[in-house]
């Protein structure tokens, strides 16, 4: 058990015959109270500021701790919301490839409709023109026959063929 300064103070010595001078003894028993009061409150002080520190310590502590996880958590946010933000954009680009190859063949069909179309109005054009041709050659046939009279030969033989029944 530690000595106080009561301990001290109240310590008696055995007297001898030529012992210490109690003077000198007692002057430096109260030297040495004063300095072990001075060191316990000394002590007592730093164990105070010890403790002080310790609990700032362990306030700094746990806010770093704290700090930590929340940058944990701001970091599994992140990633979360980057990966995210990666499907969607793939499901935009699945969704905008299916509608480039839905209008790509849509215009497709329309290509080959219009190209089937452009083909039937040629095959017309081709036969309104043979049809054109034949008119415009028999106009001239008749233009180039001798007046009525040819005429005359041509509305006979069309009788003729009626009565005999030839058309």
């Amino acid at each position: 058990m530690p000595l106080t300064p009561l301990d001290i103070h109240n310590k008696e010595f055995s007297r001898r015959l030529r012992g210490y001078d109690e003077d000198e003894v007692n002057e430096f028993l109260d030297q040495v109270i004063k300095d072990y009061e001075a060191l316990i409150r000394e002590n007592k002080e730093l164990q105070n500021q010890v403790l002080a520190l310790q609990e700032k310590l362990n306030h700094f502590a746990n806010l770093e701790e704290t700090l930590s996880k929340t940058i944990i958590i701001a970091q599994e946010a992140a990633d979360e919301v980057k990966n995210n933000a990666k499907k969607e954009a793939q499901l935009l680009i699945k969704e905008a490839e299916k509608n480039a190859d839905r209008i790509i063949n849509e215009a497709l069909a329309k290509s080959r409709k219009i190209a089937l179309e452009i083909e039937e109005m040629k095959k017309q054009a081709a036969i309104y023109r043979t049809r054109f041709r034949t008119l415009v050659e028999a106009q001239l046939e008749l233009l180039n026959q001798d007046g009525w009279d040819a005429l005359e030969g041509v509305a006979a033989t069309r009788e003729n063929r009626e009565l005999t029944g030839q058309e």
